[in-house]
């Protein structure tokens, strides 16, 4: 019986060495680096197209601007961003497909009969989903535009990109924050309006209000016109009280947006040089707020 046994497995043995010398190790060789040359042109045609893919694109969007077909530049800037991103999307997917088929693994035969692995990774992709349709949506309603200043919940700075899944915002200290579309609910957009800053002067109550208001007056006069981000002509609020308790004299500028606080550093440093030239009591230098 153990003699038996022995003979089986010695045959066996036998069979799987015969079966292993049988091999075209040469024919196999071929068929592994023909596949991996395959791949490696496929790589090359890729890289080829995505590059001029995005020549065309970049340079069919310079050609719009002669025509005007956006007239906000930031508008373009969001389309274009958008556009190359979508380009370069739908390029890795036709990658991965050939890829897959030239390795010889039966994609749409896998994508037919997914069945539960379908609809898991449809559970799974529903973020993903919601950030592109969130996406669309704030493109379509133009909420948001390259190069504006916004504040999107805790984070304030400037949309540098607007993709289909994320939108990317810079702040004011080099941060860049990448924000999924899904999360964007409110947005507090800055860029779209003028902006209102108050001029504040600190007053004492022996102050001559008529004499600084006459003083702010030949210093708008002066400054309005060189002033080009200013929208509106400076308004003379007069005495008021803040918040804090501090009486102050207050004048409010309208300027362009992102340019408010550069105008009401410039109003308010010529408002305390004439202010000094003329003797008149102030309690402070001064500030300006924005709102």
């Amino acid at each position: 019986m153990i003699t038996g046994a022995t003979s089986l497995t010695s045959k066996q043995t036998e069979q799987l060495k015969k079966a292993f010398t049988d091999l075209s190790w040469h024919e196999i060789s071929q068929q592994l680096l023909s596949k991996f040359l395959l791949i490696i042109v496929t790589f090359v045609l890729f890289l080829i197209l995505l590059w001029v893919g995005r020549v065309i694109i970049v340079h069919l969007f310079q050609e719009s601007k002669k025509y005007n077909v956006l007239k906000n530049s930031n508008r373009m800037a969001t389309v274009k961003a958008l556009v190359l991103n979508i380009y370069r999307y739908t390029c890795y997917f036709f990658l991965l497909y050939a890829i897959l088929s030239e390795i010889g693994v039966p994609v749409g035969t896998l994508i037919a009969g997914a069945g539960i692995f379908s609809l898991a990774l449809g559970l799974g992709a529903q973020s993903l989903v919601s950030d592109i349709v969130t996406g669309f949506f704030i493109l379509l309603e133009q909420q948001l535009d390259v190069g504006d200043t916004v504040q999107i919940g805790q984070i304030k700075g400037t949309v540098t990109a607007l993709g289909i899944r994320t939108t990317q915002v810079t702040s004011s200290d080099g941060t860049l924050n990448f924000i999924p579309n899904r999360n964007i609910t409110i947005v507090q957009n800055l860029s779209r309006n003028n902006m209102v800053s108050n001029v504040d002067i600190r007053i004492t109550s022996k102050t001559p209000l008529s004499k600084v208001e006459e003083i702010v007056t030949q210093v708008n006069k002066k400054l309005v016109p060189q002033t080009k981000a200013l929208q509106l002509k400076p308004v003379i609020v007069g005495p008021v009280v803040t918040p804090d308790g501090a009486l102050v004299f207050r004048v409010t500028i309208t300027a362009v947006s992102g340019k408010q606080s550069t105008v009401a550093s410039r109003f308010l440093a010529a408002y305390l040089k004439e202010l000094r030239i003329n003797n008149i009591p102030i309690a402070w230098e001064g500030t300006s707020n924005e709102y």
